[in-house]
């Protein structure tokens, strides 16, 4: 029996459905974009949902659009006053993530920016309840300096990919840059006093950190 195939199967059957709008991104995600495997996906959606759900962020910044699957995920958790400032570096992106935004009402809540993180970041005027990194994970470690002071006392940092299929933990893998990154991201996080952390082993790994101060 092949047992993840069946837990998978029971996660999923146990989870609220995925809105046909999702499926809908889904498909044409994987149908037309390189690397579709980047997509956040129906259970980390829902996860990122139901965190929303639970923090009630009023000002979200998300690293790492893609074609929109998580940026819409969380905007359906999200009270009216609340908005998303969601970045991505590949342009070409674009016409997919704005046409699902738009087709899911959250226009008014969801807003893109195209171009480098490290410029457009500095440039934002507020400061944000959570932020969710998913984006090039050779820049985990700058990415999280970039975007510290940016969080409210008291917020939220979420990155994915935390474990990186398992190369976290393999010595043969540590000179990737990507999995490099990851495991540098990881320790600092993990030795900074300022915050409160944990890993989630679930898919590829989800790090939820609280900023205390």
């Amino acid at each position: 029996m092949d047992f993840d195939l069946y837990i998978n199967r029971y996660v999923l059957e146990h989870t609220m459905p995925e809105e046909d709008l999702l499926k809908e991104l889904d498909r044409e995600t994987n149908l037309k974009c390189v690397h579709p495997r980047m997509l956040s996906g129906h259970i980390q959606g829902k996860v990122l949902y139901m965190l929303c759900k639970m923090i009630k962020p009023k000002r979200i910044l998300e690293l790492g659009t893609y074609t929109g699957y998580s940026a819409i995920s969380m905007g359906f958790a999200l009270g009216n006053d609340a908005t998303i400032d969601t970045i991505e570096q590949l342009d070409e992106l674009e016409e997919i993530a704005s046409k699902y935004i738009q087709k899911a009402g959250l226009t008014n809540k969801i807003i893109c920016h195209y171009g480098d993180a490290f410029r457009i970041v500095p440039k934002l005027e507020k400061t944000f309840d959570l932020v969710f990194i998913d984006a090039d994970k050779r820049q985990y470690p700058a990415y999280y300096n970039l975007v510290f002071d940016k969080v409210k006392p008291g917020g939220y940092i979420i990155a994915d990919n935390i474990l990186w299929d398992g190369k976290v933990i393999d010595l043969s893998e540590q000179n990737d840059p990507q999995t490099r990154g990851i495991v540098e991201f990881n320790k600092r996080v993990n030795t900074d006093s300022r915050v409160e952390n944990v890993l989630f082993p679930m898919l590829d790994g989800m790090m939820v950190i609280r900023k205390n101060r």
